[in-house]
């Protein structure tokens, strides 16, 4: 099968309201479970989401879970700023992620074409999440 790298994005608190957003935007089949799920039904957190992937048409795969706070020696929530999710290719369809990506959100560079001859354009969306995009206008 070999491997994959897929972005698994933490939010604190709110991860089921992103990936049902996301499955909005992209489409697909999302699974998502929570703490209770695997095994803690009585914990404070019982209904954080400790594991979510969403798979979409277009062949992305998106994962997400909830800031574990009440995990012993757990780095501090800190929103994601120090990733960005970067969709690169040739399809038009990217637009249309973006546009909806950016409904709520912070637009930080608009959709146009750049210096390199392709189409780029960044957003942070409305859950603090950093979205890049690259549509290839010229041959590689």
């Amino acid at each position: 099968m070999g491997s994959q790298v897929n972005p698994c994005i933490t939010f604190n608190g709110n991860a089921r309201q992103a990936v049902e957003f996301y499955r909005e935007v992209f489409g697909g089949e999302l699974e998502l479970r929570t703490v209770a799920d695997f095994g803690s039904p009585d914990s404070p957190n019982a209904d954080k989401v400790m594991h979510s992937r969403l798979d979409t048409p277009a062949g992305y795969t998106l994962m997400a879970w909830d800031h574990p706070d009440d995990r012993p020696g757990h780095p501090p929530y800190r929103p994601g700023n120090n990733v960005a999710i970067f969709l690169d290719g040739d399809d038009l369809g990217l637009r249309d992620y973006f546009e909806k990506l950016s409904v709520g959100g912070t637009v930080t560079l608009p959709l146009e074409k750049q210096v390199w001859g392709d189409e780029a354009g960044s957003l942070v969306d409305q859950f603090g999440i950093s979205w890049m995009f690259n549509i290839t206008t010229r041959n590689r």
